[in-house]
């Protein structure tokens, strides 16, 4: 508002001084006009367009009828009293740049010109039209280009000032989400499971030539990688493999990760092989542009080797996992920090809100029961036993917010977390708490071991609400990709151990069935329940 004011106490000078007539401060009583429409524009947008087209109009028509008017009063010749009025274009052109409209400003423009062509050839100067004079055309062409320039500067001044406004990074990954929300979509079985493409992997390695053992492994940070997903039995004849993870020591895993070449080696990968066994490796790293994103491992318990035809079309196969793999772990990544993020905003928002609240009833409570007359004993009975259930809706809350809060730390590992959250939630209750903990050096990916310990926490938390239990037992075996974690209690137990029905049991199963696990509820002796999520080779007959 301010601009328009100045602009038009300038071309009403301007006009003054050009036409030394009064009676063409008409122009700028129209351009008032016009701009009544202002304080409406921004309750309905279209108004104030139709302001801004009929402020250029007058613009262009009063330019010519200003032109006129000076060359009739001799002060300037040519037509170049135009100018006097030209000035104002600024206002609206800025106003529709400023407000994200464009077109708007390039259909203003272009309407400007055309209005004060057609003006310029109906009005008569000396005989011949206002437009054949290079004074009329210099002026307005001189406007309209310095006018073109200005609103081009106002738009890129005001992206810059909204760029700088808005966090970068987030604007950054809002474009980047949005793709690969897209993007996912557009996948064949809509698949962004890293362990599901390396069990892939492994299937059609197998069908191009015979392998005895064969693994994925990736990085899982700290100079180490992680198993992801494996195959055929060990040399003991069990399921379990050692596979060599370490990246600094000299095995064919190491070198493959970092020479990003495919070899072959006389010597198996898993670690407690017999060293004089006759065994013959493959070792294929899955680059993805200039990244390794993993190593294919492919074992024969032979001198034989493999043939080449075969190790053509398993780099062939494994070039095309590197790309899936390499999308499957960044997404899984960012799941997982969104995921995090999601938990500990609701964490703050219930702490902040609800919980916060009770405690203050709470305090009323008190309040009440201490203004109580003596003799009003029921009263303050009814009272102490509202304290007591606030009290403990309190406690629940705070449980609640610890379990939202509670997470894998990066340097840390599973079976850490899963014992702080049973001792803290088992001393809470009152339970006595047995930990059973067997951990290795590897990491399982980020997302099972999320999924794992949410699934942990399910399990304890039942165990304090319902059991009415006074002993809780937590196991936790993890040796990627395997894991076996374990929540017993010697509580009243369960009658029917479906998950049918039962909220809490289902959310359990679907975790579980997420990271291709097996959820196991069962009875335990002589009384209680044992929930258990199996992660690797076949488990019991009842799982669910």
């Amino acid at each position: 508002m301010t601009m328009r004011v100045a602009l038009l106490v300038l071309v009403a000078v301007l006009i003054l001084l050009a036409t030394r007539d009064p009676k063409q401060l008409v122009w700028v009583g129209l351009l008032v006009g016009a701009a009544a429409a202002v304080p409406a524009s921004s309750r309905w947008p279209i108004v104030g367009t139709f302001g801004r087209f009929a402020e250029v109009v007058i613009v262009a028509v009063g330019a010519t009828a200003v032109a006129m008017a000076a060359v009739e009063a001799g002060t300037v010749t040519g037509g170049f009293g135009a100018g006097a009025l030209l000035p104002y274009l600024a206002v609206p052109l800025t106003a529709a740049t400023l407000n994200n409209r464009p077109v708007e400003a390039a259909t203003l423009l272009a309407v400007t010109a055309g209005t004060l062509v057609v003006a310029g050839l109906v009005t008569d100067l000396d005989g011949r039209p206002l437009l054949a004079s290079s004074g009329y055309v210099i002026v307005c062409a001189q406007w309209l280009v310095l006018v073109a320039l200005g609103t081009v500067t106002t738009g890129a001044l005001q992206r810059a000032v909204l760029a700088r406004r808005e966090p970068q990074p987030y604007v950054e990954a809002t474009r980047l989400l949005t793709q690969l929300r897209t993007v996912a979509r557009q996948l064949p079985g809509a698949t962004l499971d890293p362990g599901g493409i390396a069990e892939h992997l492994l299937d059609e390695a197998r069908t191009v030539t015979k392998s005895d053992r064969s693994a994925v492994l990736t990085a899982s940070g700290g100079g180490r990688l992680m198993v992801l997903a494996q195959a055929g039995l060990a040399h003991d004849g069990s399921e379990q493999h050692d596979w060599e993870t370490m990246l600094d020591t000299d095995t064919g895993i190491a070198e493959a990760w970092a020479s990003q070449l495919p070899h072959v080696a006389t010597r198996s990968q898993v670690r407690d092989a017999p060293r004089d066994a006759d065994v013959t490796a493959l070792l294929i790293p899955l680059v993805a542009g200039v990244r390794t994103v993993g190593v294919l491992v492919l074992e024969r318990d032979d001198a034989g080797g493999f043939a080449s035809p075969a190790i053509s079309r398993i780099r062939h196969a494994a070039e095309q996992a590197a790309l899936r793999l390499e999308a499957a772990l960044l997404f899984d990544e960012v799941r997982s920090l969104a995921t995090n993020e999601e938990r500990q905003r609701l964490a703050r928002e219930i702490h902040d809100g609800v919980a916060q609240e009770l405690v203050i009833i709470g305090y009323g409570v008190d309040n009440a029961l201490a203004g109580l007359p003596e003799e009003a004993t029921e009263t303050a009975d009814e009272l102490r036993s509202l304290r007591e259930e606030i009290t403990r809706v309190v406690t629940e809350l705070r449980l609640s917010l610890f379990e939202l809060r509670s997470q894998v730390d990066r340097h840390g590992n599973l079976t850490a977390a899963i014992a702080e959250f049973a001792r803290i939630v088992g001393a809470s209750a009152g339970l006595r708490v047995h930990l059973s903990l067997d951990d290795s050096p590897g990491r399982l990916p980020s997302a099972i071991e999320a999924e794992l310990l949410r699934i942990a926490q399910e399990a304890i938390t039942n165990a304090r609400k319902h059991a009415g239990a006074s002993n809780l037992w937590v196991t936790c075996s993890v040796d990627p990709p395997n894991a076996h974690i374990e929540v017993s209690d010697d509580g009243q137990g369960i009658a029917d151990q479906r998950v049918d029905g039962r909220y809490g049991l289902a959310i359990m199963a679907e975790r579980a069935e997420r990271i291709r696990g097996r959820l196991e509820i069962r009875p335990r002796h002589p009384h209680g329940t044992t929930v258990a999520v199996v992660l690797g080779p076949a488990g019991r007959r009842d799982s669910v």
